[in-house]
């Protein structure tokens, strides 16, 4: 058991500690590529590539108009937050906006995450909704239930995510 937790300590010890940067190249090709298609103007500020354990990396990009995207170490998106503005419609799948809009005409779409499993979105009046990967609607969500939603999707950004 020592042993064990010595050679934890010690692999923890010989990783690098957390980089910060604004080079895109940075990134993994994918995620350079989704910058590119959904936010073409906009100027990275700041790059947090964030080593884990058992060389899991994830990336947690902000870009200069405040919107904040986190990467799986892939460089697929698990989360997009906009702030006040809205999400770009195309990463939104066509049946979850139908919705939405439907449901909530007088909002926009200004959060999105993804999981193998769900989507959750948040609106501009504050409110969470959950969606299948389907677009079918799951129901609100609390804010807590939101926050273990992105920290769940966080944890598995890793595994495959089904392409929309």
């Amino acid at each position: 058991m020592i042993a064990l937790m010595l050679g934890m300590i010690s692999a923890s010890a010989q990783l690098p500690f957390d980089k910060y940067t604004i080079n895109r190249k940075d990134l993994p090709e994918a995620a350079q590529e989704m910058l590119t298609e959904h936010f073409p103007k906009a100027k990275v500020s700041m790059i947090k590539v964030d080593r884990h354990l058992l060389k899991r990396t994830d990336y947690d990009v902000k870009l200069t108009n405040g919107t904040k995207i986190e990467f799986s170490n892939k460089g697929r998106w698990t989360s997009v937050d906009c702030k006040n503005k809205s999400v770009p419609e195309s990463l939104v799948p066509k049946a979850i906006r139908n919705s939405a809009a439907k449901k909530y005409p007088d909002e926009k779409i200004v959060r999105i995450s993804r999981s193998s499993l769900y989507y959750t979105i948040g609106l501009s009046n504050g409110k969470e909704l959950k969606y299948d990967r389907l677009g079918i609607f799951q129901g609100e969500l609390t804010k807590e239930e939101a926050a273990a939603f992105e920290a769940e999707a966080l944890a598995e950004a890793d595994s495959t995510i089904v392409a929309e």
